[in-house]
């Protein structure tokens, strides 16, 4: 049986001897490290850095882990974090009524390409009930068309209480296309991500890509991010383009958009899953 492994993760303020200190950490323990990765911002000073390593001690758990590591975690005043390598992040996805990010996630996460367990779907509209139920995935429907303030504080409130119930380490939205409050994005800060294409803000409100296309652009892109209470302004996990030309169609951008954001949506969740996605104030470092 091979033994367990762990991903740390920290950033905190540089200095001296942090990458000696966390690999003689895990040498004195008799931790084989399998990968690891560090980034130095100059700008605001701090050092980020990621191990996957495994454990040999056979009774060793990851709370005792975590209680051996605090001590050099207080000396530095890291921000940090332990997992179990073999725990799947849970996930939540919300979607509207544009599907094919949805779609995409279900198929790569059935295919074993997303290594993460999906607990459920949420949707304001019943549309995708049968592709969620088709892959096993549990559907809640919780409607907002001409939703009060109250009514549309209910249905957040519905829509955390799975997220606690069924534990859920991340939301994702799919084409979602509903604003969180200010305070659901505050009880979800650092793990809820949305993806959109990446024409804001010049290309705002219905139809981008027929705005685009009536423009005449010839690049066009999708950007996936952290959930804030600044509507699409979270921080950029991942971004992507293609190009386009003056033989394109209004639908033939369309779908070429949205296949784009399947594909950066799809890396930024595997990234996001695997913990290689660490926050640095509105922006990231991803360890690829």
């Amino acid at each position: 049986m091979s033994s367990p492994d762990y991903i740390l993760t920290l950033s905190c303020p540089d200095q001296m001897g942090i990458v000696h200190t966390v690999s003689g950490f895990l040498f004195e323990r008799g931790g084989n490290i399998i990968d690891s990765a560090q980034y130095d911002d100059t700008d605001s000073d701090r050092f980020f850095m990621r191990v996957h390593f495994q454990e040999r001690r056979p009774d060793v758990t990851l709370d005792i882990l975590k209680t051996e590591f605090a001590p050099i975690a207080a000396r530095f005043n890291m921000d940090w974090q332990l997992f179990d390598g073999r725990v799947k992040p849970r996930l939540l996805i919300m979607v509207s009524k544009i599907g094919h990010c949805l779609n995409d996630l279900l198929f790569r996460h059935q295919s074993g390409n997303l290594p993460v367990d999906i607990a459920a779907v949420v949707s304001n509209h019943p549309d995708f009930e049968p592709l969620a139920r088709s892959y096993g995935i549990p559907f809640h429907h919780f409607p907002l068309l001409g939703a009060s303030a109250e009514q549309k504080a209910e249905q957040e409130a519905q829509v955390l209480h799975i997220v606690e119930q069924e534990k859920i380490d991340c939301v994702i939205l799919a084409r979602y296309m509903q604003i969180l409050s200010n305070n659901m994005c505050a009880q979800l800060n650092g793990r809820a991500i949305n993806i959109h294409h990446s024409f804001l803000p010049s290309f705002k409100g219905a139809k981008p890509y027929h705005q685009a296309f009536s423009k005449g652009v010839k690049l066009i892109g999708a950007t996936a991010h952290f959930v804030t209470a600044d509507l699409d302004e979270g921080p950029i996990i991942e971004q992507d383009i293609a190009r386009a030309d003056h033989s394109m169609s209004a639908d033939h951008l369309t779908a070429i958009g949205r296949d784009t954001e399947c594909v950066t949506l799809a890396r930024a969740v595997k990234w996001h899953a695997e913990h290689r996605v660490l926050l640095n104030g509105k922006k990231t470092v991803v360890f690829k």
